[in-house]
């Protein structure tokens, strides 16, 4: 093995003497790379190889070819390229070629690979690592993607890309995505094609001897492909992509129109189709001409005029489509126009308007998911609109009996409306809802307890509530529990939830800092309490949480009454409890502070 290192260090030389001869590095820099190279060598060539070596190798490699570069720069010498960059550049190939065969499987280390060529490689190079990559990852259509994007943008090679997304649909022939940007690169070599010809034309140059046909430079090839795939791929959706892509090409006017007509003629039972039909109202101009309205007023008209439109459509479409999806789409556009900033208030008072009717036509035909009658309710009280509200929220949670999100979108309304039937109503909801999902509830309920009635009245929320809610929810309402006794009665009353709490595991670990730093904030912080607290918080978390030793060390440390003699105690407990990491991380952050105190 030292004597294929010792070759290959000898292979560096004739390069290395020429960045010394020409100034770009010193005598004593050339043998610092010597000396690194070999160690890195050294760990590519032993008998057990691991693939960050080969990582460290390469960036080591990289680092210095950039480093050339900008010395180059700084001096303003640009020659023995071939001698120097080209050398390291071969060299980091064959460190690349030799890990990707090793670990075949990596996507990323292909990925480097293919960066660094696109960096520092010929194309042809680029082009042979691709094929490489495809041929052992040929189940991945996003690399057979990015080749064929590179050979198209890069290349300048169509009919390769071409051949590229000829071969992945042979593997994945019902890729929406592989279709969606085949079609996308035929149309942009069509283009491409146009602007050739028209700028051939101005010159006045003879483009008889070239090759233009007709039918391609009108987009056949990007029709053919369109044909076959919405024949393999059913569905609006893939239907409206291929529109879409389409639509960025303006010479594809008569290929938007034939896949528009399609659309509507295969899918009228997806709402998509309707959807999409709805919103390009929006794209078309009601002025002829295309000429813009001159005045504010005259533009928030026009604007309310597409949104008429869309709507006539949308109307349409629910008689014809009356479904929940199709009454979604609806709703989900007049929220999205009223949500939209305008200084015209005709059309705010006509966005809302229309958005509220959608809501009710929806909900009266039994059509409105919950989700909706929950932005319906929001829209309502962000207006006021108290009495409609409610009434919204009734129907929701008769819809609904067993969302916890109807009952707090209900109880959110009689809290605003300052209605003495809320107590009343969240034990309404507890009789109906499964204990093991009211935690958002009982918080909500205590969170309203605490402005509307007394101290005694949300103590006794807070312990029924943890009579009821068991397991991983518990914690976070003993945080709660905790912090109110704080705010509502200092810390006397904190320390005493905290005693009645500290057997009734589970706890967070903010469960034991909140009393930690309820104590410190204290006049008389008394040492004896906060020893308490850790102690009893390292019965928990000793194991896992390296920071909570820390701060025990620290306080003994640090409080007038603390006692530094039992730290190398603590430490050496912490030491047997923690486990792996953990361990780690605290024996550092325990040296990193001792170093701080020297």
């Amino acid at each position: 093995m030292a004597e294929i290192i010792q070759e290959r260090i000898e292979d560096r030389l004739p390069e290395l003497e020429q960045l010394e001869r020409i100034g770009l590095f010193s005598h004593a820099e050339i043998k610092a790379i010597i000396k690194k190279a070999s160690d890195l060598e050294y760990k590519i060539q032993r008998r057990a190889l691991f693939k960050e070596d080969f990582i460290n190798y390469v960036q080591y490699e990289i680092n210095l070819l950039e480093l050339i570069q900008r010395r180059r720069t700084r001096i303003g010498y640009s020659f023995k390229k071939d001698e120097i960059e080209n050398s390291i550049v071969h060299r980091v190939q064959g460190v690349f070629r030799r890990a990707s065969a090793k670990w075949k499987d990596d996507v990323q280390l292909w990925l480097s690979y293919i960066v660094f060529c696109k960096k520092w490689a010929t194309k042809a190079q680029l082009s042979k690592v691709f094929s490489a990559m495809l041929a052992i990852h040929s189940n991945k259509p996003a690399l057979w993607i990015m080749a064929a994007k590179w050979e198209m943008e890069d290349r300048l090679s169509s009919e390769s890309a071409r051949q590229l997304f000829l071969r992945a649909l042979r593997f994945h022939p019902e890729c929406p995505k592989l279709y969606q940007e085949y079609f996308r690169m035929e149309l942009m070599h069509t283009e491409k094609l146009r602007k050739e010809k028209e700028e051939f034309e101005k010159a006045k140059m003879d483009v008889g001897n070239l090759d233009y046909p007709e039918e391609i430079l009108k987009g056949e090839l990007a029709r053919i492909i369109y044909k076959n795939s919405v024949n393999i791929i059913k569905g609006a959706e893939f239907h409206v992509s291929l529109l879409t892509i389409a639509q960025l090409f303006d010479f594809a006017k008569d290929l938007q129109r034939e896949i528009y007509d399609d659309l509507q003629a295969l899918h009228t039972d997806d709402p998509l189709t309707w959807d999409y039909v709805a919103r390009r109202e929006l794209e078309i101009e009601s002025q002829p001409g295309g000429e813009q309205p001159a005045t504010k007023q005259a533009r928030a008209v026009e604007v309310g005029r597409k949104e008429e439109r869309c709507c006539a459509v949308y109307e349409e479409a629910v008689k014809t489509l009356p479904t929940e999806a199709m009454w979604k789409c609806y709703i989900t556009f007049c929220l999205e126009r009223f949500t939209k900033k305008t200084s015209s208030q005709f059309l705010r008072e006509k966005r809302l308007e229309r958005t509220m009717m959608a809501f009710r036509k929806a909900h009266e035909l039994r059509l409105l998911p919950e989700f909706q009658y929950k932005q319906w309710i929001e829209l309502l009280l962000h207006h006021s609109f108290l009495k409609e509200a409610l009434e919204v929220a009734v129907a929701g949670t008769e819809s609904f009996r067993d969302s916890v999100t109807m009952w707090q979108m209900k109880l959110q309304v009689l809290i605003d409306s300052e209605s003495p039937d809320v107590a009343v109503l969240f034990e309404e909801a507890f009789a109906h809802l499964k204990a093991q999902i009211c935690l958002p509830l009982w918080i909500s309920w205590a969170e309203w307890s605490e402005g509307a009635k007394s101290q005694e009245d949300t103590e006794a929320i807070f312990k029924k509530a943890l009579s009821a809610v068991k397991g991983a929810d518990s914690v976070t309402l003993k945080d709660k529990y905790l912090d109110w006794a704080y705010r509502s009665g200092g810390y006397k009353k904190a320390r005493a939830v905290f005693k009645s709490l500290q057997e009734s595991r589970p706890f967070s670990v903010d469960f034991f800092r909140k009393i930690i730093q309820f104590e410190k904030e204290q006049e008389s912080c008394k040492m004896v309490n906060l020893r308490e607290y850790y102690e009893r918080a390292l019965r928990e978390f000793g194991s896992v949480d390296s920071d909570l030793w820390m701060d025990y060390i620290k306080e003994e440390l640090n409080h007038p009454l603390g006692r530094p003699e039992n730290c190398g105690q603590i430490y050496w407990r912490a030491m047997k409890m923690l486990q792996g990491e953990s361990a780690e991380a605290f024996v550092a952050k325990h040296a990193m502070h001792q170093a701080g105190h020297l």
